[in-house]
């Protein structure tokens, strides 16, 4: 008689596990907050960040218990510093100071700064060998191979919080990676899916944060609206899961219930389905790899009805070719196309620059850097850290030229 095989033994997380979170006032750290206020009892929160807003970081910092709190604003230190009196939590700020954040001693770390800012305090955490649930897209668009190949030297764990990154990492899980033929990551298609060029060009900011699916910050959602979001997921994709750029895919799938496919080498096509609520991914990570109850809408396919799915229109929505372009040049590409990309979008909510001008600002800035020989790939922070100053600064050039045309 066959003996049986006993079950695989699963590696249970710590009770508490200690956690930091990097970017704690913005809408991911927000969502992961309210997963937290329903098992307290599971976590303890180490240390909480935010960029200036002193406030509310202090008013989550008391809620939740946490011993360190830092503002990377020095100006708004004054202001923690005493919202915080009598409380015991230390208050620091400064870019040192998020870094300190994510050195503290926490099992698991959600990196949540948006902007290639984030570099330098996940990288830290993940250095020192924690769980990063990673929410950023910088870390890796900027210095993918460099901070992979640090995380894994250092024993860190990475988990994807995109949903749709998090979607592939689940749906992995169904057959072995040499199997895997390619993923297809979805995309809503933003508020201007079925907008006419002529109405894309004349978009204006308040039009462009309306998302039609995700809540979100100002910063991914008019990346959402250009298609550059999914662009930098590709990016993403192409480090996390080691695949090259031919085994990587986009499809417009407006209802956002789709996150992401597999496919593997029999024709095989695993999916990731879910509500579109940033609290299921989060708490994928956060609980992983055990899962835990979360407060999101049930799916309800019958109610749904219809799925529909659209291949993505590369002349409404160049970014997204723009992406691509970097991703298969590689070297400093990706850094320059998300420091420009950043430069663009900035501009265009100060209504200096037009939304068509988004795509343009950021093909030009590729163009120059090409020209000057400047796509070595970053083998430091620091040079990473370079490359993205200098094409800051190169995007700042082009900017007028750019505006001009694109009125």
């Amino acid at each position: 008689m066959k003996q049986k095989q006993p079950l695989a033994r699963v590696e249970l997380a710590p009770v508490p596990r200690t956690v930091t979170l990097l970017g704690a006032t913005g809408s991911i750290g927000t969502s992961t907050i309210d997963l937290l206020r329903q098992e307290r009892a599971r976590y303890r929160v180490e240390a909480v960040t935010a960029h200036r807003n002193a406030a509310a970081l202090a008013r989550l910092a008391r809620e939740l218990g946490a011993r360190f709190a830092a503002v990377a604003d020095p100006d708004a230190y004054t202001e923690l510093k005493a919202a915080l009196s009598g409380s015991g939590i230390e208050a620091a700020a400064g870019s040192a100071a998020v870094i300190e954040a994510a050195e503290r001693p926490a099992d698991w770390v959600m990196a949540a700064i948006t902007g290639a800012t984030s570099l330098q305090p996940t990288l830290a955490a993940a250095e020192r060998g924690a769980t990063v649930a990673l929410a950023n897209k910088e870390c890796l668009v900027c210095a993918g191979a460099l901070f992979m190949r640090r995380a894994a030297a250092a024993g860190a764990r990475i988990l994807p919080v995109d949903s749709e990154h998090n979607a592939i990492f689940q749906a992995l899980g169904a057959g072995r990676r040499e199997d895997v033929r390619r993923i297809v990551l979805t995309a809503s298609g933003g508020p201007f899916r079925t907008w006419t060029i002529e109405a894309i060009r004349k978009v204006t900011v308040e039009q462009a944060l309306r998302h039609p699916t995700w809540t979100m910050g100002p910063k991914v959602t008019i990346d959402s609206a250009t298609l550059m979001n999914k662009g930098l997921e590709l990016i993403e994709a192409h480090h996390l899961f080691a695949l090259g750029p031919d085994a990587l895919d986009v499809v417009v799938h407006p209802q956002s219930v789709v996150h992401g496919l597999v496919e593997f080498r029999d024709g095989s096509v695993v999916a990731q389905l879910g509500s579109p609520d940033m609290r299921i991914p989060i708490a994928h990570c956060l609980a992983w790899p055990v899962r835990m109850a979360t407060p999101a809408a049930r799916l309800d396919l019958a109610k749904l009805a219809t799925l529909t799915f659209e291949e993505p229109d590369p002349i409404r929505f160049p970014a997204l070719a723009l992406a691509r372009r970097a991703l298969g040049a590689g070297g400093a590409a990706p850094t320059v196309l998300n420091a420009a990309n950043e430069i663009a979008v900035r501009e265009f909510i100060g209504q200096r620059l037009g939304f068509s001008g988004i795509p343009m600002l950021v093909e030009a800035t590729l163009d120059a850097a090409e020209r000057r020989g400047a796509m070595a790939e970053p083998q430091s922070v620091e040079d990473a850290l370079a490359i993205d100053h200098n094409a800051r600064r190169l995007a700042a050039d082009l900017l007028p030229e750019i505006a001009a045309m694109a009125s």
